[in-house]
């Protein structure tokens, strides 16, 4: 067990906060599925609450009390667990499709997604190979090509699935993971341009890619087919003023005006009910998460606690933040929740349980 200095408080209270905040605009956000009947009003508020939100705060604090070198420890066992679960999709009766992509195992008492496990597994399995490696990463055979094949891995079974979303965030954090660690200019830019190519030919092989990348492009050449989604978004925001029409008060989440109220497109149903001020706050809490996460990553006592720290930091912001830009019409649109806040319940959870591991790292950092 973890005996260790006082835990980061600033980064608790912005925990707190985000947590508070999150569960008081989904609560808000379901509402809208009142109208489609309360048996699945029922089902997604227990999800949310009772498997994301409550499930998530114990083992939060589960691992916010052991020590984090216990993943350092069990690190390639853990990223084995990942790969088994992301294959065990593909087992019928086991793995669930829905809209194309198949991502959910149903065990008949619980469903989750295995991509949120794969990403930890990653992350927390490379930061144990890069601080073991250490001046090594810099080197092209013993750091940029092994880094080259681990991320071959994750991406073969999120392309399967598909997940080019998750992919997309993995992929640049563990660049800034990469980079952190020792690694070359020129390398990191050598897999920019591959990861650009990459994203072009994933764009030519998969309809659905292109059709976000010309949407995004030009968002009025369907406004009722591929751009609604983001008019509708826009309509919302932009109806929510400077202080919003107040809690609970969103036109927009109910008959089903704009779709996925509680999931993509929550930060709609938040500027629409809290406005501008609402809207900043949130995007403040994330950008003041990262700053006071860097902090501790730069003083974690070790090169492994520093880079699981800015790995799932990373994670987090940029996953909040590609969901917020492309509900403001600035990305693509995409299907990644908004972190603390949207519809899904292994997100969540295992967002809690990451914020348990920083809490833990921050308890032995350097004053």
């Amino acid at each position: 067990m973890s005996k260790g200095r006082t835990v980061d408080k600033p980064f608790l209270i912005i925990v707190l906060i985000l947590i508070i905040g999150g569960f008081l605009i989904f609560s808000s956000a379901s509402l809208g599925l009142l109208t489609q009947g309360s048996e699945k009003f029922s089902q997604v508020t227990f999800n949310q609450t009772v498997l994301g939100l409550v499930g998530g705060i114990i083992f939060g604090l589960i691992t916010w009390k052991f020590d984090y070198r216990i993943w350092r420890k069990y690190a390639l066992l853990i990223f084995i667990f990942a790969i088994i679960l992301n294959i065990l999709l593909f087992i019928p009766g086991l793995g669930i499709s829905h809209g194309g992509a198949r991502r959910w195992i149903d065990l008949g008492f619980i469903s989750f997604q295995t991509s949120e496990i794969l990403k930890i597994g990653f992350i927390i399995y490379l930061a144990a190979w890069l601080s073991s490696i250490k001046e090594k990463v810099s080197d092209l055979y013993l750091g940029l090509l092994p880094f080259c094949v681990l991320l071959v891995v994750p991406a073969v079974l999120l392309m399967l699935q598909p997940d080019t979303d998750t992919l997309a965030i993995l992929f640049m954090t563990s660049l800034a993971m990469f980079f952190t660690a020792g690694g070359k200019w020129r390398h990191v830019l050598l897999l920019v341009v591959v990861g650009l190519l990459a994203l072009g030919a994933i764009a030519l092989s998969h309809p659905y890619v292109m059709q976000r990348i010309t949407t995004f492009l030009n968002p009025e050449q369907d406004p009722l087919g591929a751009s609604y989604q983001i008019q509708q978004s826009l309509i919302a925001i932009g109806s929510g003023g400077t202080f919003g029409r107040g809690f609970g008060k969103s036109l927009q989440k109910f008959n089903n005006f704009l779709p996925e109220p509680i999931g993509d497109s929550i930060f709609a149903v938040m500027a629409e009910e809290f406005g501008f001020v609402g809207s900043v706050g949130l995007i403040f809490l994330f950008i003041a998460f990262a700053i006071r996460g860097f902090m501790i990553s730069v003083r974690a006592p070790d090169s492994f606690g520093g880079l699981l720290t800015l790995g799932i930091v990373i994670l987090i912001v940029s996953q909040s933040f590609i969901n917020i830009g492309a509900m403001l019409g600035v990305l693509p649109l995409s299907g990644i929740p908004l972190l603390f806040v949207s519809h899904g319940g292994t997100a969540l959870f295992i967002t809690l349980v990451e914020v348990g591991i920083i809490l833990n790292i921050s308890k032995q950092s350097h004053v």
